[in-house]
Formats: C-alpha cells, sequence, structure tokens
C-alpha cells in the first residue's frame, strides 16, 4: 500500500503507460448496474468489489461528472483496501435525462439526488459485510451527502467532501442572480433553458479551462466526453441554478443535524463554487461542538476546482489527507 501510494506523487509521467495498462485492466473488472430512482428515472452506478475488504468508499461526484471519468480516483482508493461505489446522478453521465435536449443540466427537484442516493446507500453501503463506511463527495456530490447525512447521521462513519457545493461562483451580483432566477421560475420554458452564458457542451482547450492544472488527466477527461457524446452535458437550466442556490442555502440552515466527522477540502483557487460557503459551513460546525477536521478547511494550494484530477502533487496531498482522515475511524 505505500507504494502505491508513492506512485501518486509522480504518476503524469508516464500517465499513457498507466491508463493503457494497471487501469484499463481495473476497469474491466467493473461491475455496472442501476436501479429506478425517483418518477422511474434509471440511476446508474458501478462498483469495484473484494470480497476482503471490510470499508467501503462511496463515490459522488459533482455535476457534468460521470463514473466513466472516475476509474483512476477508484483505483488508487481500492489498493488503498477499499470498495468502491460510484453513482451517476439523475440527468447525467448514463443515468436517465430530465428533457428532451439531453444536454441540459436539469432537475426537478435538489431533494431528487438525495433521494437517489439514498436508494443507492440501501442498496449497497448499508450491508453488513461492511465494518466502516466512508464517502468522499465531490462539488455538487457534496451538497447532495450533505443533504443525505442531514437526513441519516449515520450512514457514514466519516466523509470527505472535496470543493463541496455550499454555494455557486456567480458571474453577477448575488441579489441580481436571484431577482433573474426568481423571474425565470415564473416562465416554465424558460427555467428549462440554459442559464445565462451557458449552453450545448463543447470542448475546451486545456489552456482556458479552469478546473485543473493537470494537461493529463483534463485531456483523459475531454476524451470520454468526445467520444462519447450520450454522456455529454452542457451548462445548466435556470431551475437547476437556483435549486443549487436553494440546496448550499439548506446545508447551512441544518448544520445542526450533522453528526458524522467531516474533513472539508478547498481548492484555493475555486471558480465554480463559493469557498465563503464553505468557510462559514466548518465556522457552524465549530459553534455547534462539532468541528470539521482541524477546525477549518484543509486548503489545497494553487488548486482549481477539480482536487480530485489536479497534478500529481496536489492531487496526492488530497489522497493522503481523505485516507489519513478515514484511516482514524478503523
Amino acid at each position: 500500500m505505500t507504494n502505491h501510494k508513492q506512485a501518486w506523487q509522480a504518476r503524469e509521467k508516464a500517465f499513457a503507460a498507466f491508463v493503457t495498462g494497471p487501469l484499463l485492466d481495473f476497469w474491466q473488472r467493473r461491475e455496472e448496474k442501476y436501479f429506478s430512482g425517483v418518477g422511474g428515472v434509471p440511476i446508474h452506478y458501478v462498483r469495484f468489489i473484494c470480497e476482503q475488504h471490510k470499508r467501503v468508499i462511496l463515490l459522488c461526484p459533482g455535476r457534468n461528472e460521470t463514473y466513466v471519468k472516475y476509474p483512476e480516483l477508484a483505483y488508487d482508493l481500492f489498493h488503498c483496501g477499499y470498495d468502491v461505489v460510484i453513482i451517476d446522478h439523475r440527468g447525467q453521465g448514463r443515468s436517465g435525462r430530465m428533457l428532451d435536449d439531453t444536454q441540459r443540466g436539469h432537475v426537478e427537484s435538489f431533494s431528487d439526488y438525495v433521494d437517489d442516493l439514498e436508494s443507492l446507500w440501501q442498496l449497497e453501503i448499508a450491508s453488513p459485510r461492511y465494518q466502516r463506511r466512508f464517502t468522499l463527495a465531490h462539488s455538487m456530490g457534496g451538497a447532495i451527502t450533505t443533504l443525505l447525512m442531514v437526513r441519516r447521521p449515520d450512514a457514514f462513519d466519516a466523509a470527505a467532501l472535496s470543493a463541496p457545493m455550499f454555494g455557486i461562483f456567480l458571474p453577477l451580483p448575488r441579489w441580481l442572480a436571484i431577482r433573474i432566477l426568481a423571474w425565470a421560475e415564473k416562465h416554465p420554458l424558460l427555467s428549462q433553458t440554459y442559464a445565462l452564458g451557458t449552453g450545448r457542451w463543447r470542448p475546451r482547450p486545456f489552456g482556458l479551462n479552469d478546473l485543473t492544472h493537470s494537461r493529463e488527466r483534463y485531456r483523459r477527461s475531454l476524451r470520454f466526453y468526445s467520444d462519447d457524446p450520450e454522456l455529454r452535458i452542457g451548462g445548466p437550466t435556470h431551475h437547476w441554478v437556483r435549486e443549487g442556490i436553494q440546496a448550499g442555502e439548506e446545508v447551512l440552515r441544518n448544520v445542526s443535524a450533522l453528526k458524522t466527522p467531516l474533513l472539508l477540502l478547498q481548492a484555493e483557487d475555486d471558480k465554480v463554487v463559493d469557498n465563503q460557503a464553505q468557510d462559514r459551513f466548518c465556522q457552524l460546525l465549530s459553534e455547534m461542538g462539532n468541528p470539521c477536521a482541524g477546525g477549518s478547511p484543509l486548503i489545497i494550494r494553487g488548486a482549481r476546482h477539480e482536487i480530485l484530477f489536479e497534478s500529481d502533487v496536489m492531487r496526492a496531498e488530497v489522497l493522503n489527507a481523505v485516507t489519513t482522515f478515514f484511516d482514524q475511524f478503523d
């Protein structure tokens, strides 16, 4: 296991060999499954199982993500002794879409995401074969998972939240954005159109991306969507943005219900979610006598939003922090 962790430090130097060798072999052993989510929407997920493992991690991706993007992270956690289960949220990845234009990022109610995740938790994570249950959730997945923990305080032994979406980085003043979204909500057709400044999926050159410094990981992610049009998601709808903002507010209102030990990982140079909302979340936890690990967010210096897909040094810092945190509960 120690040798495996050492490999995190310099994987990009031979990334192609890793991807076409050990990672491909690992991916081929996956089990792809699905269940019926809220409203009968098919919710797809993937799992990596070993009979010897007694610990499991539920990976909860962000908006516009799919488990197809996550094999490297699953590989690393699996080789640290965890079973790994990854969900594709409704409206993205291989799960059912909400609208005729399948590229619009949309959800009827944010609680549908939480209901779906709770169903998956009951199907896979609650199994008595596991002695320890953990979750690692990114961005939108962080908000979904936190709301599940509000609902089920005993769902996980510990949770790590990667750049959780407790607030959205808005291109407009918040008061103006809220006013526009409220107006759009009164017009059903408009509420389901792409939010201002967004549209259908298109490939962005690495030099223009604001998600990661890792050229290798960015290009690999881009290829998944380029090669498989069914995975593509464009911008969110006005309704989704409104639901996302309200979900962050709901998280902050319900901090007192959280009992799960938490590690919050913050990307210093995030341009997708609001880091101030994460700071407020940790402050509220401290005031409730249940501080997150370290008492404040663990700031990954220089990191962009996708810290689980960042360059080797930053990504290794994240994975070491997560696995060290989880190891405390063995």
